[in-house]
């Protein structure tokens, strides 16, 4: 069997790039090792870019978003017990679309599947030998040969495990901290997200829809969830959110370590890296799909490039691209990620200088605006 580009991994990634080269007139096949029920059960993100939310518009498969997502033109940061307001609106005139990931990834599987076009569940990638890729379908070892080959398949996949010693660097850093997150059926405190320092430690007060919240904890890392009964989250939540929150049945309980990934380059020959296969942030800049997506478009828009005209110089210049922004996103992650959270053995001094830097984002047009323009989105061109 063979295929223009064998994309592995039916996330966001590569479900976008799979619908752009559609639209391209492209042929792909994706590989995705997890069930069909697994891929479109999973909760991750919910805060989709201002250009994100544009380009799924423009593939065709942002009706449901635009009918069931929730349009924020702000967010909030409290500290010292007040609420400060973020308008990113006015600030930067972009908004985000709260709608979860797992919504994104059913609307362009059906677009998939409406189209008729090779998308494999159970499909595990056993191997990536150049531009072939071996896997396991139905029992089955099979063999697809590619033109490229796209690694969409997380931190965790075969692509960039297959990658020789040494042809990829990896820079790291984890921080002293995780999320332990609640996902629950019971009715929003706010309007718009929040983002809460407190001297206990950082809390978010997110959504899915109107009557789903997500909400977060900042606690220490390799905390066990059944340490943490549902009353005690509540009673914690309320304490740093300062918010009125309704309790309701708990949906799920996890906890996710905070860290920092980049591997550069992100092209090795015919293979390419998008996506968590590539970098991870820290979940406080809500940067994870929307960086996917940013890379597979940049990928997408190189692979027309060489189809229509045998050009490689989008392809030969993938990897910079990418980097420029993925390192720019990490700053921002990382900012938001230290201006929040209270390090375990923090000193009187070092509370006083968070709170001064809050005090200063909300209290200086400038400094807001720096947020506010990383937060819906930088620009395509930066």
């Amino acid at each position: 069997m063979r295929t223009r580009v064998g994309i592995v991994g039916a996330g966001p990634a590569g479900l976008v790039l799979g619908r752009l080269l559609e639209r391209a007139g492209i042929d792909s096949v994706i590989l995705e090792s997890r069930s069909r029920a697994y891929v479109e059960g999973r909760v991750r993100a919910g805060v989709i870019e201002h250009g994100t939310a544009a380009l799924l518009d423009e593939l065709g498969v942002g009706e449901r978003m635009r009918r069931e997502g929730m349009v924020h033109r702000g967010i909030e940061l409290r500290f010292d017990g007040a609420g400060h307001r973020i308008d990113l609106e006015k600030l930067t005139g972009r908004t985000i679309t709260v709608y979860g990931q797992q919504e994104v990834v059913k609307d362009l599987i059906a677009a998939r599947t409406h189209s008729a076009l090779p998308l494999h569940f159970d499909a595990e990638v056993t191997g990536v030998d150049g531009t072939t890729l071996r896997y396991v379908h139905e029992g089955v070892t099979r063999e697809l040969d590619c033109d490229f080959v796209a690694g969409c398949d997380g931190s965790h996949g075969v692509t960039a495990a297959s990658l020789p010693d040494g042809a990829a660097q990896r820079w790291e850093r984890d921080y002293p901290y995780a999320w332990l997150g609640i996902l629950a059926r019971a009715p929003a405190a706010n309007e718009e997200l929040v983002y809460a320092y407190h001297e206990r430690g950082f809390a978010l007060h997110s959504m899915r829809t109107p009557e789903i919240v997500r909400l977060y904890l900042q606690v220490p890392p390799g905390t066990d969830p059944a340490a943490w009964p549902d009353g005690r989250i509540w009673d914690e939540l309320r304490t740093r959110l300062g918010l009125a929150l309704q309790a309701g049945p708990v949906l799920e309980k996890s906890v996710t370590p905070m860290r920092s990934v980049v591997t550069g380059p992100m092209r090795h020959g015919r293979v390419f890296l998008a996506g968590d296969a590539a970098h991870i942030v820290p979940p406080t800049g809500a940067k994870g799909l929307n960086l996917a997506v940013a890379d597979v478009r940049v990928l997408a828009e190189a692979l027309v490039a060489y189809y229509r005209d045998g050009s490689e110089q989008l392809l030969d210049a993938y990897s910079e691209t990418c980097l420029k922004r993925v390192w720019q996103v990490q700053r921002f992650s990382n900012w938001m990620t230290s201006m929040l959270h209270r390090p375990g053995s923090q000193d009187a001094f070092g509370h006083r200088l968070q709170l001064a830097e809050l005090a200063y984002v909300t209290g200086s047009e400038a400094a807001a605006t720096t947020l506010a323009e990383n937060y819906v989105g930088l620009r395509k061109e930066l």
